[in-house]
């Protein structure tokens, strides 16, 4: 009997003990969540796995392929270890738990952590994707192609392999979605280095930077998180076409701070300033008279600049090429790259300009000119052109004479020198005047035969009657020939003539071309070479004479009536007598 009673106490109290074990591990195992990470401690090793310990009525086993040889030599039995439960049983009954799950759910919180507090971190850049890289930081990420670099990036495939520092923009946990970017951290590291470089900044200050971009008109260099422009003419003292001539992407270039202004963060650079400016010189070197040697960098319209020195260049105007005026364009007689010889004509250091002469280099023709053909002497020559007011003769090379339209004939009234010459006619003429000053040489071609009018004024005078052949008529009137080359003007005042005639005939029938008339000189100007005639004035004459030899003749008729009556007075009175 009281053995039984022992017994009975003896489960009793086992009962109870087992009762509070199972309400100890119940209020345990209810922090233990599905999904979540727990503490535990390895208690054993399998040779497929590691076993595992978190306080639950049995453990968990998790294969070795989930550790690394490094984690597993580094473990033993006893060793803590964090890691996630999966599931409380498995059809086994046993306890599913995940060593790299556990991993991948520390590094979220890590991810989660770095993305709050906006902290960078390294990733490896291990594939390319449509849009943008895949990085390792721990987790698979997406890197956007615009977010690699500052600039667009075109090839990416250079980026493979390579470990470099991203900030997290854009994560979620669910769907295991996780955006980076580099460029945020490289616009935050511009940005720094911008601030300094522009705290640091001075105007005159020389400075090393990284040409970042070439354009026509310049180079922008890279001084440190800030840009400046170097322009084209600030390269070089010398000309250069391109930038690129100087510069490439990349280069270093140790450049000068010309100007900053803090408004607009512009910076303009400076390269030409490490070398003296030539021109402060450029009197001394190149003075008036001083013959120079240069290349001809450009041709234009107007004339050829000459480069004497890197950034000392001359215009050579068209004008001063050649004595001969026949040059149309420079490039007749220089091209670009040529070495020519000039010499200093003028030169303004303050203008940088240097006036330059080729034509200087060899002896003027013009300075023996009046020698070679003095006044009244007459030419030989060649017509090489004609304008409206005369015609340009060469006589030889550099030295071309002008015969003026009005002096191309004596007689004939030229409206143009086609009408009298023709270009590449040999002719001669008569040097009518010298301005070598000037360049200019007056020819005469009508000089080379006498002035018909001076014989005309020695041979016509006022009040004479002449006649001549009709030439032509004007609205005022016709042209008399009188000799060859002297025509007297017949007003139409003047024309004489039948009243009636006139009324109904117009000048030009009364006195056709050809028709030889009578006239009478009324004037006579020496002066504008000019004889008024007057058919009026002769038949007025004409008509006085008449009437003057009317009266004469009616006198002698009188004359001999009163002689006639005499003598019949006298026989009558004789007969009386008788």
């Amino acid at each position: 009997m009281a053995v039984q009673q022992t017994q009975e106490v003896e489960q009793a109290d086992a009962l109870g003990e087992r009762t509070r074990f199972d309400a100890l591990y119940a209020e345990t195992f209810k922090n233990l969540q599905e999904g979540s990470l727990v503490d535990g401690r390895v208690v054993a090793f399998l040779p497929d796995g590691v076993v595992v310990d978190i306080g639950y009525k049995s453990e968990g086993i998790i294969p070795q392929s989930e550790f690394s040889e490094d984690e597993l030599k580094q473990l033993a039995v006893g060793s803590p270890i964090q890691v996630f439960l999966e599931a409380r049983e498995d059809m086994e009954g046993n306890l599913v738990l995940s060593k790299e799950k556990a991993d991948r759910m520390k590094v979220w919180g890590d991810l989660e952590k770095l993305h709050e507090a906006g902290t960078p971190i390294n990733g490896k850049i291990i594939t390319r994707v449509k849009g943008g890289l895949i990085i390792d930081i721990g987790v698979k990420a997406f890197l956007p192609g615009s977010q690699v670099d500052l600039r667009p990036t075109r090839d990416l495939d250079r980026l493979l392999g390579q470990t470099v520092p991203v900030k997290i923009i854009k994560m979620n946990h669910l769907r295991s979605n996780v955006v980076v970017s580099r460029r945020v951290l490289l616009e935050e590291t511009r940005e720094k280095r911008r601030q300094e470089t522009l705290s640091n900044i001075q105007e005159g200050q020389w400075i090393d930077g990284v040409v970042k971009n070439i354009t026509e008109y310049g180079a922008f260099v890279d001084l440190g998180g800030v840009d400046g422009l170097l322009h084209i003419t600030d390269m070089s003292w010398g000309r250069i076409s391109h930038p690129s001539e100087l510069f490439s992407v990349g280069q270093k270039a140790s450049v000068m701070i010309l100007r900053h202004d803090k408004e607009t963060g512009r910076i303009s650079l400076g390269y030409k300033q490490k070398s003296v400016d030539p021109w402060l010189l450029a009197d001394q070197a190149y003075p008036v008279g001083s013959r120079v040697k240069g290349k001809v960098v450009s041709v234009t319209d107007y004339g050829a600049f000459v480069e004497l020195e890197p950034g000392v260049e001359g215009l050579i105007h068209i004008s001063e090429m050649s004595w001969s005026h026949e040059v149309k364009h420079p490039s007749k007689l220089v091209s670009v790259g040529q070495t020519v010889d000039a010499v200093v004509l003028s030169i303004d250091p303050k203008a940088r300009k240097i006036s330059l002469g080729m034509k200087q280099m060899e002896s003027n023709p013009w300075e023996v000119v009046e020698q070679k053909y003095p006044i009244g002497s007459v030419i030989e020559g060649t017509v090489k052109s004609l304008t409206d007011f005369g015609v340009f003769v060469g006589l030889e090379e550099g030295i071309d004479g002008l015969i003026h339209v009005s002096d191309l004939s004596w007689t004939k009234r030229v409206t143009h020198p086609s009408e009298v010459l023709a270009k590449g006619d040999k002719i001669k003429a008569v040097v009518l005047k010298i301005d070598p000053s000037k360049e200019r040489l007056s020819l005469g071609y009508k000089q080379l035969a006498s002035d018909p009018w001076e014989q005309a004024m020695e041979q016509f005078k006022a009040g004479q009657q002449v006649e001549g052949k009709v030439v032509r008529h004007a609205e005022f009137g016709f042209f008399v020939e009188l000799v060859e080359g002297v025509e007297g003007l017949v007003h139409a005042s003047e024309a004489g003539g039948d009243a009636a005639d006139r009324e109904s005939k117009k000048l030009e029938e009364l006195y056709p071309v050809g028709q030889t008339v009578a006239c009478k000189i009324v004037k006579i100007d020496r002066a504008d070479r000019k004889i008024g005639l007057s058919i009026k004035a002769l038949q007025k004459e004409a008509d006085r004479d008449e009437l003057r030899r009317f009266q004469e003749e009616q006198g002698a008729f009188d004359q001999t009536l009163g002689r006639a009556a005499g003598r019949s007075k006298r026989s009558k009175k004789s007969d009386e007598t008788s």
